[in-house]
C-alpha cells in the first residue's frame, strides 16, 4: 500500500507538472481524491493560512501595478541594470532579490526579464548567465521576505523556542543575501558569457530570429505610482515592526490580541485600500492585472499540490518522524536535502515548510523548553526554494521563452537546464552560512 501511494503522490505531481501553471493544482487536488478513496488515506490539512496571506499580499501588489508602481520600480531597477552593465552578472540577483524581498513573490522577476535580456545583449554577454542567477536569485528571496507565506509561517513556528522574529529576518537575509551574491561570483568564473561564441545564438542571429537591442525604455511615470510605491513601503514595514513587536523574545506588545497572520493580512488589505484611494484608481480592473491571474493560479498550485503533499505526510507521520530522528538529529545538514526534495515535488516554498516542519519538530523533540535543535531548521530554511529543479516553474519558463538568443534553454533530460547549477550553489551556500550564523546566535 505505501509504494502505491507513492506511486500516486509522484505520478499526480508528474501529470501537475506536465499540464503546467493552474494544472499543478487541478491535478493535486484529484490526487488527494485517489489516495483517500483507492489508498484509504484521510486527506491532510489545506493550508488555508497560507493562500490567504499569498491572496491578501498579491491583492496590493496588484492595486500597486495599477498605479503604476511596479513601472516605476522596474525603471528604477533598469536604470541600476544600465548604470553598470558589465557588472551585470550581479547587479541583476540584486535586482530580483531585492524586489522578491520587497514584494513576497518571486513572479516580479517577470518585469525585469526582458531588461535583462537587453542590456546582456548590448555588452555581447549570454543572457542565460545573468538570467540563470536573478531567476533562482528570485526564489530564494522568498525565504527572506517579511511579507512572505513562507517566512510568516516559519517565524510562528520558531518563536516559541526562543528566536525572535528580527533576529530570523536578519539571519535569513543576510545568508540568503550572501548566498546569491557567491554563487554569481563561482557562475562568473566557470562560464562562457561570449554571446558570440554560442552556436544556438549564432544560427538564430543567421535567420533573424534575434530583435536588435532597443535601448533604455522610456516609461511616463506618475506621481500616483511613486505613490502607491510608498505606501506599499510603509506598509511593509508595518508589518516589520508588528510582527518584531508581538514577538515573544521582544515581547512589546503583550497580550496579543491581533495574530501576526491576522495583522499581516490586514495590513495588506489596508494598503490596497489606501492605494485605490489616495492614487484614484479603477478597483474593478484589479483582477485584470497580470500580478493578480499569477498570485490567484499561485494559489490554486499551494491549494492542490500542498494539500496533496499534506495529505501523504500525514497518514506516514510515524515513518517520517522515525527517519529525521535518526538522521537528520546524526547529521543536522540532512534536514536541507529533505527539504529540497519536498520543495521540488511541492512547488511551494510555504507549502514545504508547512507539510515537513510539524513533523521535524516532533522527531527532534524541540519544545520551547528544549529548543536545541531548532537551530537546524533556522540554518537550512532556504532549502525550501528548489522549485527550479524541474523547469517548469513560471519565471523559469518566461526566462526560456524571452531570451530570443536561444542561450536560456532547457536540455533533453529535463534536469541538464540552466538554472539547476546556480539553484543548487546558491541553497548550499546559503545553508552553510545559516549554519555559521546560528552558530554566532
Amino acid at each position: 500500500m505505501l509504494i502505491l501511494q507513492i506511486i500516486v503522490l509522484l505520478a499526480f505531481i508528474f501529470i501537475g507538472v506536465r499540464l503546467g501553471g493552474i494544472g499543478i493544482g487541478y491535478a493535486g487536488g484529484v490526487g488527494v481524491l485517489v489516495l483517500g478513496l483507492v489508498c484509504g488515506m484521510t486527506p491532510g490539512a489545506i493550508p488555508w493560512d497560507v493562500i490567504l496571506i499569498i491572496m491578501s499580499v498579491i491583492a496590493a501588489i496588484s492595486a500597486m501595478q495599477l498605479a503604476g508602481g511596479l513601472d516605476y520600480l522596474v525603471q528604477i531597477a533598469e536604470n541600476i541594470l544600465r548604470s553598470n552593465p558589465k557588472h551585470i552578472n550581479y547587479l541583476a540577483p540584486i535586482v530580483t532579490y531585492v524586489l522578491t524581498i520587497f514584494a513576497g513573490t518571486g513572479h516580479t522577476a517577470f518585469s525585469m526579464i526582458p531588461v535583462i535580456v537587453e542590456v546582456a545583449k548590448e555588452q555581447g554577454i549570454k543572457p542565460v548567465c545573468p538570467l540563470s542567477i536573478a531567476v533562482v536569485s528570485s526564489q530564494i528571496a522568498i525565504t527572506a521576505s517579511p511579507v512572505s507565506a513562507a517566512v510568516i509561517y516559519m517565524t510562528g513556528v520558531l518563536e516559541p523556542f526562543g528566536w525572535s522574529y528580527p533576529t530570523l529576518l536578519g539571519i535569513w537575509i543576510v545568508t540568503t543575501f550572501a548566498g546569491c551574491m557567491v554563487t554569481a561570483f563561482v557562475m562568473t568564473l566557470i562560464q562562457n558569457m561570449d554571446l558570440n561564441s554560442d552556436p544556438v545564438y549564432k544560427d538564430r542571429l543567421a535567420k533573424g530570429l534575434v530583435k536588435a537591442p532597443q535601448g533604455a525604455t522610456h516609461r511616463e511615470i506618475s506621481a500616483s505610482a511613486k505613490k502607491s510605491v510608498w505606501i506599499f513601503l510603509v506598509g511593509v514595514i508595518a508589518v516589520v515592526l508588528y510582527a518584531s513587536a508581538i514577538s515573544p523574545a521582544v515581547g512589546i506588545v503583550s497580550p496579543v490580541i491581533v495574530g501576526r497572520d491576522a495583522a499581516i493580512m490586514g495590513i495588506m488589505l489596508t494598503i490596497g485600500t489606501l492605494i485605490t484611494v489616495m492614487c484614484k484608481i479603477k478597483v474593478d480592473e484589479v483582477a485584470s492585472c497580470s500580478v493578480f491571474k499569477s498570485g490567484m493560479v499561485a494559489c490554486v498550485c499551494v491549494l492542490g499540490v500542498a494539500w496533496l503533499g499534506n495529505t501523504f505526510v500525514a497518514g506516514h507521520t510515524k515513518e517520517i518522524t522515525e527517519f529525521s530522528s535518526t538522521t537528520v538529529a546524526q547529521n543536522p545538514a540532512l534536514l536541507a536535502v529533505i527539504f529540497f526534495f519536498a520543495a521540488m515535488l511541492l512547488y511551494s516554498q510555504a507549502a514545504t515548510a508547512k507539510a515537513i516542519t510539524p513533523a521535524v519538530v516532533t522527531a527532534l523533540g524541540i519544545t520551547a523548553a528544549n529548543p536545541g535543535d531548532s537551530y537546524m531548521l533556522v540554518a537550512t530554511f532556504a532549502a525550501v526554494s528548489a522549485l527550479f529543479v524541474l523547469p517548469t516553474y513560471p519565471t523559469l519558463l518566461g526566462a526560456v521563452q524571452m531570451d530570443d538568443t536561444g542561450t536560456t534553454r532547457i536540455g533533453k533530460f529535463v534536469f541538464n537546464h540552466a538554472f539547476f547549477l546556480p539553484g543548487v550553489l546558491a541553497i548550499v551556500f546559503s545553508v552553510v552560512f545559516g549554519f555559521a550564523a546560528c552558530a554566532v546566535f
